[in-house]
């Protein structure tokens, strides 16, 4: 079992920054990948950003330029740097684990762009 619990979350205005954490714990396989996904208000849920144990990263168009997603193996976290952030990017943004059967999420963390 691995727990997650995201961090980092909160109301910004347009065209700021804010950076996301999930921290891990739990029975970590060296050999995992994890995620970033965003749900909205009455949309389906959305995936931003995934990271591979050895650092390879891939991300969403919606967002590739603006947010970067990274990680510290010692520190069993996950970053999502999120810049020049939109009105739309407005969702709750939640952690993913997945490393062969295993898959994890967390409860998610608020972001609201607002002026």
């Amino acid at each position: 079992q691995v727990q997650l619990v995201e961090s980092g979350g909160g109301l910004v205005q347009p065209g700021g920054s804010l950076r996301l954490s999930c921290a891990a714990s739990g029975s970590i396989s060296s050999i995992n990948t994890m995620h970033w996904y965003r749900q909205a208000p009455g949309k389906e849920r959305e995936w931003v950003a995934g990271i591979g144990s050895a650092g390879i990263t891939t991300h969403a168009d919606s967002v590739k330029g603006r947010f970067t997603i990274s990680r510290d193996n010692a520190k069993k976290t996950v970053y999502l740097q999120m810049n020049s952030l939109k009105p739309e990017d407005t969702a709750v943004y939640v952690c993913r684990y997945l490393s062969g059967p295993n898959d994890s999420w967390g409860q998610g963390t608020q972001v609201t762009v607002s002026s």
